[in-house]
């Protein structure tokens, strides 16, 4: 019997993977020329052939300048765009590149030149090649680094960044059947030499994926345990919007103010009243978001004070929380002297 995850990716799989945005008016897709991508791009267009009205495709490749090859493999997209009646843009990184931490440098200016496109073409969205592959290595990832719930949710099928959504159509596919579908429609495919330098992180992960499928690791099971989580996710933020509703209910004292009746929410559990707290200080903060690990010291803290009946005062990502007359009140804190201007 064949295995299905072998198998291309049929016409009718195709308009089932992308119907969720059939109503948008235009959408980006992101085309590095690697197999997945590739893929992306041939089943979109395959889908979008099949629709009497849809959304306009627009193929961004950008460039980041770190690999000599780059140049030509965008030529290459932008030829296979041309076959499939679909306009191409690249796109490129410019400017100095950081000495460390250049993946995660080179993924947010790809967003970050990505939503620009998608917003001068007036694409709602910025359809990504991730795969259940990818997904069961950000899982990983994230459990070697301690990640919160929210965070080994791993990736959503639709997020939003900088300023639009991003659409994951691929999520459930695995990688096999991405370069099957190519290999059936005779169409080559570059191969990234980044994707196997153990210098980084998930080179070396996915290195592992064969001795951990061998114990049951597989990729669907981290992708569904990934959705599980998800799923728990979603319900704590549920409960963690009605605790924030009614909290606010009770801050009468200075509506300008966000403050929480501290006993009330010292009731709650823990990994409510850590949400909470998080939500004020993203929401005041001016230094980003929050780390889970410095949230969860702080309110340990936050905690005794409480129960000791006593007052805080303690700055975390530009925010000032301060418990004082049985509330809790979070408030920009002040620049640091660094970054006045």
């Amino acid at each position: 019997m064949p295995d299905p995850d072998q198998s291309p990716i049929s016409a009718q799989q195709a308009k089932d993977l992308f119907a969720h945005w059939k109503p948008a008016p235009a959408l980006v897709l992101a085309v590095s020329g690697g197999p997945d991508s590739l893929a992306l791009m041939w089943l979109a267009a395959r889908w979008r052939r099949g629709l009497p009205r849809g959304p306009q495709l627009l193929a961004v490749t950008v460039d980041h300048g770190l690999r000599p090859e780059a140049a030509r493999e965008a030529r290459e997209v932008k030829r296979l765009a041309q076959t499939l009646e679909m306009s191409h843009r690249t796109l490129r990184w410019t400017g100095a590149k950081p000495d460390t931490g250049l993946p995660a440098a080179a993924r947010a200016a790809r967003y970050r030149l990505l939503a620009k496109a998608a917003r001068a073409s007036g694409a709602t969205h910025v359809l990504t090649a991730h795969t259940r592959d990818d997904q069961a290595e950000t899982l990983l990832m994230r459990m070697l680094r301690g990640s919160g719930i929210a965070g080994l949710a791993a990736m959503a099928r639709e997020t939003e960044r900088e300023g639009v959504w991003l659409g994951r159509p691929l999520l459930d596919v695995p990688k096999s059947r991405l370069v099957a579908t190519l290999g059936k429609a005779k169409i080559a495919f570059a191969d990234d030499p980044t994707n196997r330098d153990m210098s980084f992180t998930r080179p070396r992960l996915r290195a592992l994926m064969p001795a951990l499928a061998e114990e049951g690791g597989d990729s669907r099971n981290w992708a569904r345990l990934a959705a599980r989580l998800a799923r728990a996710n979603a319900a704590i933020e549920v409960l963690a919007d009605g605790a924030e509703r009614y909290l606010a209910l009770r801050d009468r004292d200075d509506a300008s103010r966000f403050g929480l009746d501290a006993a009330a929410f010292a009731a709650l559990p823990e990994e409510i009243r850590l949400r909470l707290l998080t939500r004020a200080i993203d929401r005041t903060g001016h230094e980003g978001p929050a780390e889970l690990g410095k949230v969860e010291a702080l309110l340990a803290v936050l905690d005794r004070a409480i129960a000791d009946g006593g007052r805080l005062k303690q700055t975390l990502a530009g925010a000032a929380i301060s418990l004082t007359k049985g509330r809790i009140h979070v408030d920009p804190a002040p620049p640091r002297r660094g970054n006045r201007a």
